[in-house]
């Protein structure tokens, strides 16, 4: 508990929302992604996880490279494995590709209404009307969670393009590629939360 307001008024304040982001190996998209949304949701925990975790591994190189161009400075890190014990705790899950999600799902059923992929994520808020102005955005994003959810649909231009495809091991494009899904992503729920 903490004290607000007028003397010996004690408010209880609610928890952080916590925010999971989910990939293949937790060391190229998922620490990209939870560091950019944790820029914009300073009053959210937000980690990350792989389904096949490279487990300790620091983030790749070359991510750290392009994410740097673009002045995104990533931190120290090691690779954990996804649990179904996170996903429990985990006010908001998102996942990397539909697979992804898919996989979290069918590890733990009661997280298909708050699992979503992070650019499936981003298309729906673009089109939702946030509640709670008041709210911190961590809180005012997983408030719009159930109206959020009734707008999803395959994606009309693919469904495809809800996914941030894998880089790891590829050309350096592809790495390039994947950060612009992720920071386009993120810039959009950042911009829907102003």
């Amino acid at each position: 508990m903490c004290r607000a307001g007028r003397v010996g008024q004690t408010v209880i304040m609610p928890p952080a929302p916590r925010v999971l982001v989910v990939c293949t190996g937790n060391i190229c998209r998922s620490p990209l992604a939870a560091t950019l949304l944790g820029a914009i949701l300073t009053d959210t925990s937000v980690g990350s996880a792989g389904t096949h975790a490279v487990v300790g591994a620091p983030i790749d190189p070359t991510m750290v490279e392009v994410a740097g161009r673009h002045g995104t400075a990533l931190p120290r890190h090691a690779a954990i494995q996804l649990s179904p014990a996170m996903v429990r705790a985990a006010d908001l899950v998102l996942a990397m590709t539909r697979g992804h999600r898919s996989a979290i799902v069918a590890a733990e059923p009661a997280a298909l209404r708050r699992t979503l992929t992070l650019r499936e994520l981003a298309r729906l808020v673009s089109q939702t009307p946030l509640p709670g102005a008041h709210l911190s955005p961590g809180a005012r994003l997983v408030a719009a969670l159930p109206d959020v959810l009734t707008r999803r649909r395959a994606n009309p231009d693919g469904p495809e393009l809800d996914d941030v495809d894998d880089p790891y091991r590829g050309p350096v494009a592809a790495y390039q590629r994947a950060f612009a899904e992720i920071d386009e992503a993120v810039r959009t729920l950042a911009t829907a939360l102003a």
